[in-house]
C-alpha cells in the first residue's frame, strides 16, 4: 500500500470565513480519495476540525491548536516534518509545503489572490503566502490548480512550468439539487423569507465586491427593490465592517437582508428559494456557489473576471465589474422576464451536471501518481 500524507489543518469546525470555500474542498476531497485511489492509506494531519469517515483515512491530530494561523504556519513549517516518516508521498492541501521538507510531495493552489488583490488579505495571511507559496511550487513534484485561471496564474506569477500543473476542479455535492415546492415554501416560511428575492452566498469581505452589488441594485426603481429583497448571507470576513453603514447610506435598510452565517445543511434550501443568485466576485479560484446554485436550478448573474467564466459556463450571465448600470439591467430583466429565468435554469442544472468530487479525487489522484513515477 503506498503511505499518502495530507495536511488538513485548514479543515475547521469553526463557523465563519474559513469554513467556507478551501474548508468545504477539503473535506469533500477526503470523502473521496479512499475510492479514488484503493491502493493507499492517507495519513490526515489536522488540528481540531472533525474530518469525514472513510476508509484508510487515518487522522493524527496534532496538540497545537492550529486554528489560530501562527501557531498553524509554526506547526506547518517546524513540526510537520518531523511526523513525515513512512510516507511515500505529501499533499500540502493549501499553497505551502515547509522548507525543509523530507518526502516528495505536491501541493494545491486555491487562487494568487495574495499577489492580484493583496490589500484585500489580513497582513500575516498575505505575507506568508507571498514568501512561501512560490517556493513550495517549484519545489513541489506537481502542483494541483482548482481551475484554468489559476493554472496559467501559477505559471505566469509563480515561474512554474505549465507541464507540471495539474487540474482538480471542485465537484458539486448531490444534495445541491432542485426540491420540491412545498420544501421550498415551508422553509421560506420557517426562515421568514419573502416570496421571491435575489441571493448572495460568500464570505463578506472585500474580494466579493459587495459595495458594488449594493449600487446596483440601489439603482434599481423602488417598486422593484420591494418585489425582490436582496439577501446577503456569509461569515465575516475582515475589511467588512463599513458594510452596513452604506447599506444606510444607499437607503436599502428596509430591502436587504443579513442572515450571517448559513449553515451547510441549509445552503442547498436557500439556493432553491431564492429567485436569482447574484455574485459580484472581483477574483476567484473557482466560484463554487456558482457552481452549486446553477445545480440548484436557480439563474446565476456573475462577474466576467478570473475562473467565474469557467465556474459559470454558457449557463450563468456573467458581467463587467466595472459598470454598476450593467449589472442594475441585468437585475431587472431577473426580476421581470421569467422566460430568461427559466431558460437558464435549465441549462444550468445541465452544466453542474458535469463536476463532481469523485472527478475531482480521480484527478487528485492522477496527479499523485505523476509525482509518484515508477513507484505508482
Amino acid at each position: 500500500m503506498l503511505q499518502i500524507g495530507l495536511n488538513a489543518h485548514l479543515l475547521t469546525d469553526a463557523e465563519g470565513y474559513r469554513r467556507a470555500g478551501i474548508r468545504g474542498y477539503i473535506y469533500a476531497l477526503l470523502a473521496a480519495l479512499p475510492v479514488a485511489m484503493p491502493d493507499a492509506e492517507f495519513r490526515v494531519f489536522l488540528g481540531s476540525g472533525t474530518p469525514p469517515t472513510a476508509p484508510r483515512l487515518h487522522v493524527q491530530r496534532s496538540r497545537l491548536a492550529t486554528d489560530r494561523p501562527s501557531r498553524r504556519i509554526f506547526w506547518e513549517q517546524l513540526i510537520q516534518p518531523m511526523r513525515l516518516g513512512g510516507l511515500d508521498l505529501v499533499h500540502e492541501l493549501a499553497f505551502v509545503a515547509p522548507l525543509v521538507m523530507p518526502r516528495p510531495f505536491v501541493v494545491t493552489v486555491y487562487d494568487l489572490s495574495f499577489i492580484h488583490y493583496p490589500a484585500r488579505l489580513t497582513r500575516l495571511r498575505r505575507l506568508y503566502l507571498r514568501a512561501f507559496t512560490g517556493i513550495s511550487c517549484r519545489r513541489a513534484r506537481r502542483v494541483i490548480a482548482i481551475s484554468h485561471s489559476t493554472a496559467e496564474d501559477v505559471a505566469k506569477w509563480l515561474r512554474v512550468p505549465i507541464e507540471r500543473i495539474d487540474l482538480a476542479q471542485p465537484g458539486v455535492d448531490p444534495r445541491f439539487a432542485p426540491r420540491s415546492m412545498a420544501d421550498i415554501a415551508a422553509f421560506r416560511q420557517e426562515n421568514h423569507l419573502p416570496e421571491r428575492f435575489f441571493l448572495f452566498v460568500g464570505t463578506i469581505e472585500p474580494r466579493k465586491n459587495l459595495p458594488f452589488l449594493l449600487e446596483a441594485y440601489a439603482k434599481l426603481p423602488a417598486v422593484d427593490r420591494t418585489a425582490v429583497p436582496l439577501v446577503i448571507a456569509g461569515g465575516q470576513g475582515w475589511l467588512s465592517d463599513d458594510l452596513p453603514a452604506q447599506i444606510d447610506r444607499l437607503g436599502l435598510t428596509q430591502n436587504v437582508i443579513r442572515p450571517g452565517y448559513l449553515a451547510d445543511e441549509a445552503l442547498p434550501l436557500w439556493y432553491n428559494a431564492a429567485e436569482t443568485f447574484v455574485y459580484p466576485s472581483i477574483f476567484e479560484g473557482w466560484g463554487l456557489p456558482v457552481v452549486e446554485a446553477l445545480a440548484c436550478g436557480k439563474p446565476v448573474i456573475t462577474s466576467n473576471s478570473s475562473s467565474l467564466p469557467e465556474a459559470a459556463g454558457d449557463a450563468g450571465q456573467c458581467l463587467p465589474i466595472y459598470d454598476p448600470a450593467i449589472w442594475t439591467e441585468a437585475l431587472r430583466r431577473a426580476i421581470h422576464d421569467p422566460a430568461w429565468r427559466a431558460d437558464t435554469s435549465e441549462r444550468g442544472i445541465r452544466h453542474a451536471a458535469r463536476f463532481s468530487w469523485a472527478q475531482t479525487a480521480a484527478q487528485t489522484v492522477q496527479s499523485y501518481r505523476k509525482a509518484l513515477g515508477d513507484r505508482a
